[in-house]
């Protein structure tokens, strides 16, 4: 497991708001925070730390942050911040630009220039049961992503969406990382960390139409995450092979398998592509709530429909058949309770 997670519902009523105000002190470039609920606040936080790269997805009662003049000059992490709205309403300040922004929309900032964050579209007093904004954010070194600042300074505070394009790509990874940190390790971090500058570069370079403006090892990289997420997304699907993915990517097979050779320690796409449906296929087999659903329909929901190349598979990659994996499991999480 990776990641640190705070709930106020861990700590007394009184302390909550105080205890958060410090809480993204150490998350965030400093700030002033308030909000209209600090008498009845509400929030969970899971903070990512994936090398230089934060990633920090959050539950929270409406809430203001503001970054003037003066806390810009007492202290500047040189990052940039990157939000990502997923349910509630926003409204943002930065370097002369205002929006609003609601689901599924992305917006990026400079520490390094004033900015306000209010709450956008909730009611002024505090009602007994307040809607919660819920997103994510991440925090990034400036020096790490391979694009012009002048360039990307043309995209700060505007509105773009997280519903298609590199921007889909990105909005799935992001979210996708807090469901899945319970199965991620400490050393998958630093790497995950270079995923997350990866797909952000690819979409801002889209955004810019600027993908010349890449360097090629990062141009190298993004198209690497890119068919590695079009490999995810479609693991369901038994005719998923190399060139199938090399077409979907206007790519020859030849450049797909050097590009894997090169970013992915010598693993071909093929055993990349099995390793994701039985790694997939293992953590349903190990899951309680799907332990009535048969061995073979977990497999062909991975993309495996033959039961016997399954077994085979399975029992290569981890010394047991499937059935006896799923016994293990179930006779372990037994024990723990």
């Amino acid at each position: 497991m990776i990641g640190t997670a705070f709930r106020t519902a861990d700590v007394p009523v009184a302390d909550r708001f105080e205890y958060w105000r410090q809480l993204m002190d150490r998350t965030i470039a400093p700030s002033d925070i308030s909000s209209d609920y600090a008498a009845d606040f509400r929030a969970e936080q899971r903070l990512l730390e994936l090398g230089p790269v934060r990633v920090w997805p959050i539950r929270m009662s409406p809430t203001r942050y503001r970054r003037n003049a003066r806390l810009v000059r007492q202290s500047d992490p040189e990052e940039y911040h990157l939000s990502l709205v997923l349910s509630g309403g926003l409204g943002f300040d930065h370097v002369g630009r205002s929006g609003t922004y609601g689901p599924q929309d992305l917006w990026l900032s400079d520490s390094s220039r004033p900015y306000v964050v209010e709450p956008h579209g909730v009611p002024s007093s505090a009602p007994s049961e307040h809607p919660l904004v819920t997103g994510v954010g991440v925090e990034l070194p400036k020096s790490l992503l391979p694009l012009p600042p002048a360039r990307v300074r043309n995209l700060l505070s505007r509105r773009l969406s997280g519903r298609k394009g590199p921007g889909a790509l990105l909005t799935g990874f992001l979210t996708g990382l807090d469901q899945q940190s319970a199965f991620l390790q400490p050393s998958d971090a630093p790497r995950l960390g270079m995923v997350v500058v990866d797909l952000l570069a690819a979409w801002l370079a889209h955004e810019l139409e600027a993908e010349d403006a890449l360097t090629p090892e990062a141009h190298r990289r993004i198209t690497a995450t890119r068919i590695r997420a079009f490999i995810r997304e479609n693991l369901h699907d038994p005719e998923l092979r190399p060139p199938a993915v090399a077409a979907a990517h206007h790519i020859s097979l030849s450049y797909l398998h050097r590009l894997f050779q090169e970013e992915g320690a010598g693993e071909t796409v093929a055993s990349w592509i099995r390793g994701q449906r039985l790694a997939g296929a293992r953590r349903d087999l190990a899951d309680p709530a799907m332990i009535a659903t048969p061995v073979h329909v977990i497999a062909a929901r991975w993309g495996i429909p033959r039961a016997s190349d399954f077994t085979r598979a399975f029992r290569t990659a981890y010394g047991m058949s499937p059935t006896e994996y799923r016994f293990q499991a179930a006779t372990t999480s037994a024990g723990d309770g």
